[in-house]
């Protein structure tokens, strides 16, 4: 469970509050049951409200500035999605001490996955595949820059740094061997598309051992498609990369710089929670050792 603070500049975000914005703002659904849900989340705050409405608030100023770009384009996003994708039921806004914008969203059912331990993972390999597949083809007229919509090199300090100061923790020659493979590749040519640029296990959710939703996507946008080849690391175990590789159409260029963009968020990530969320932490560190095991770098 992420612990109610991670920085001081975070909201202060409980129960009670929750239920006064939402009796006040929306007194259709006041009184329904209302639970926190447990997440590693680092960014939102999320309450089950009823039994199919999720209410989101932001930790940050920051993540607050997502909640426009959400209700703008995951209505558009979630009738071209073979997958489900969070549906905004109501935006609210800064109040009972609260000083943001937040949401209501409807609930999602399923699970959170565990690369080790997930049933099929050939098939959620395919299944990934084909939500970055069909996202990628969505019309991007309009869309905002993706959080992470910089070339892999615009990194090469922050990945470097974090790699010397992590070296207790892992191999830090072999860290640097695999970016520095990801900085010789050649950089995307195309025209920016839709990515998530966040496809790691609090962000999607599978039922049956098949996706059944992703969520969260405060670092949607446009970008270089390799970016969401991440969840091959994140989301998958080693068997089944190349059936992800195969049905994203990745080039060795591309899975390089997946590869390094893998890389370079885990670094990053454990170097921020490895003392404050352990969760996170466990994941990243679960990333950068497959990272540093792969067999399926490009030649």
């Amino acid at each position: 469970m992420c612990p109610r603070k991670l920085r001081p500049e975070e909201a202060d975000i409980d129960a009670s509050l929750v239920r006064r914005l939402v009796d006040a703002q929306f007194p259709g659904w006041a009184g329904l049951p209302l639970t926190e849900v447990v997440s590693a989340g680092t960014s939102n705050a999320m309450y089950r409200l009823g039994e199919d409405m999720a209410v989101r608030l932001p930790r940050l100023a920051g993540s607050a500035q997502d909640v426009d770009k959400e209700h703008r384009w995951l209505p558009l996003l979630a009738g071209a999605l073979p997958f489900a994708v969070p549906t905004p039921l109501g935006k609210g806004t800064p109040g009972e001490g609260y000083p943001w914008p937040w949401s209501v969203y409807r609930w999602l059912d399923g699970a959170n996955p565990a690369p080790d331990r997930t049933p099929e993972p050939a098939l959620l390999a395919e299944d990934l595949a084909e939500f970055i597949s069909v996202l990628q083809r969505v019309d991007p007229t309009g869309a905002p820059a993706s959080y992470r919509s910089e070339p892999l090199a615009e990194r090469d300090e922050v990945t470097r740094a974090a790699i010397r100061e992590l070296r207790a923790e892992l191999d830090g020659d072999a860290a640097a061997a695999v970016w520095e493979s990801a900085l010789r590749a050649q950089e995307w040519a195309g025209p920016a598309v839709w990515i998530h640029a966040d496809l790691q296990p609090g962000n999607v959710l599978v039922a049956d051992g098949r996706l059944s939703a992703v969520i969260d996507f405060g670092c949607l946008g446009l970008g270089d498609p390799a970016v969401d080849l991440i969840a091959a690391w994140y989301l998958l175990p080693a068997g089944a990369r190349e059936v992800f590789r195969t049905g994203s159409g990745s080039d060795d260029d591309a899975w390089a710089r997946g590869r390094g963009w893998a890389l370079s968020v885990a670094l990053l990530e454990l170097r921020s929670y490895r003392e404050s969320n352990p969760v996170m932490a466990s994941i990243a560190r679960h990333v950068i050792a497959e990272l540093l095991t792969d067999d399926t770098a490009a030649a």
